[in-house]
């Protein structure tokens, strides 16, 4: 949604110097380093092995840089996992472009420094051809990254849970541009029941497709494969954005009004904003306000659809102050999940046209394959599919135990270039959801809540 570019640190020593432009000179003796990613923003912030810890980064840098377990600890994940729901026996999809060629060896770098186990299974598959990695094509080098951060998140969350990545040779940009191919991947996962999880952490300006040819009917098409996924018991995330309210149209211009993305807008999937989450060293939960790097820095996604109808979930458990917001419309996002670079997670890259190392990032791309690992563990809990959860969060962010299964956000607001943005409200608002899980207690909830849904 914004093009970004941040920063290579020299080894050992991390700074932090945000650059807009397309092509960046790395500050070491690695030449040009070119990055550019049309679908998300986050920061990138090279260190060298073995990865730095929190305590380092703080005091080096001023800002955390979390680890799986901090995050876990953050999140209450700790209780689901060592009561043995890791994931295992289910499998994650993951959708993205062009391909990441040392993916395989990264997750394995990543998995040792933190003490991971392997996955059962790591499948990578290209059903409409895979291009040969050019390191000097700044885009392949964007998707390799989000590949990397995609894969070695969700793994974070599931240790256990089965991985299958799945590229298009298409790049997604603006528009209609790559959507038909993404597309064709999910209904493949799908249809040859790879897994039960989707995870995209991409996403194209509404507007865009509802004012160009053909764009209405990607819209249709893939919310009509949504509606059938969730029956089938798939449960499907999309990050939100990270350009807060001002996203571009094709021609790299801003909608002069604020604008939501899609798939995040789809009320058939569950879409993911962002936050900054302050923890300590240890992974102590303190404190959450919504994502916002500044008036043109990146902030989480979120807002009203201006095509997309509002679902019942939200027209049944949303109270009238919602409804004016919405007036009929899709709200956006459901929930949320740390997302700032400037308290963001640590990636391991390898691939040519990087440095090897490890990197910080931020932005929604890292809530989507998270949240997707969380739901592995809680389809292991349950012993069947989530399948399509909206209905049950909705329920439960309405009821007596909200407090106790969200991390309710309500400080913030997500404009950004002088678009006017959403306040954080307590309960569900536009910028951050319902907020942020308290995993242990929000899975017992929302397996409650969806029982006999999706058996």
């Amino acid at each position: 949604l914004r093009t970004t570019i941040l920063l290579i640190a020299m080894p050992l020593l991390l700074s932090f110097l945000p650059i807009m432009s397309a092509v960046a000179q790395a500050a070491s003796s690695h030449g040009p380093f070119s990055f550019t990613f049309k679908g998300n923003h986050y920061t990138l912030e090279r260190v060298a092995q073995p990865p730095p810890t929190d305590a380092q980064c703080r005091a080096q840098i001023g800002q955390p840089c979390y680890s799986p377990q901090e995050i876990r600890t953050a999140y209450d994940l700790n209780p689901v996992l060592n009561a043995g729901f890791t994931g295992k026996g289910q499998t994650i999809v993951i959708i993205d472009s062009f391909g990441d060629p040392t993916i395989q060896n990264d997750l394995q770098v990543f998995d040792s420094a933190f003490g991971l186990p392997a996955p059962p299974s790591f499948t990578e598959l290209a059903p409409l051809g895979q291009l040969n990695f050019n390191p000097n094509t700044p885009d392949m080098i964007g998707w390799a990254a989000e590949i990397s951060l995609d894969v070695e998140w969700s793994h974070a969350m599931a240790p256990d849970a089965n991985i299958v990545l799945m590229t298009s040779p298409v790049d997604e940009t603006q528009g209609v541009q790559g959507m038909p191919e993404f597309l064709y991947l999910e209904q493949y996962a799908v249809t040859h029941n790879l897994g039960k999880i989707i995870s995209q952490s991409w996403a194209t300006t509404e507007n865009t497709l509802f004012t160009i040819p053909g764009g209405r009917k990607v819209i249709s098409d893939f919310d009509h494969f949504y509606q059938k996924a969730g029956a089938e018991g798939v449960t499907v995330f999309s990050s939100s954005g990270d350009a807060g309210t001002a996203n571009p149209d094709t021609n790299g211009n801003i909608y002069p009004f604020p604008t939501v993305n899609f798939p995040a807008s789809s009320p058939y999937i569950t879409a993911v904003g962002g936050t900054s989450l302050f923890a300590d060293t240890s992974g102590n939960y303190q404190s959450e306000t919504v994502w916002n790097d500044g008036p043109t820095s990146g902030a989480t996604g979120g807002g009203v659809s201006q095509f997309l109808k509002e679902p019942g979930y939200q027209q049944d458990n949303l109270p009238a102050s919602d409804q004016q917001l919405l007036n009929g419309f899709r709200g956006v996002p459901d929930i949320a999940f740390n997302a700032d670079p400037a308290t963001g997670v640590l990636v391991y890259l390898s691939f040519p046209g990087v440095p090897a190392g490890w990197y910080i990032f931020g932005g929604t791309s890292e809530g989507s394959p998270a949240w997707a690992g969380i739901i592995a563990d809680g389809d292991q809990m349950a012993g069947h599919p989530l399948g399509f959860i909206n209905p049950a969060v909705y329920k439960l962010g309405k009821g007596s135990d909200y407090a106790e299964s969200f991390h309710d956000v309500t400080v913030g607001n997500n404009s950004q270039d002088n678009i006017p943005g959403y306040n954080a409200t307590p309960g569900w608002d536009a910028t951050t959801g319902w907020g942020t899980p308290k995993v242990a207690t929000f899975l017992e909830e929302l397996i409650e809540g969806t029982e006999g849904q999706n058996t």
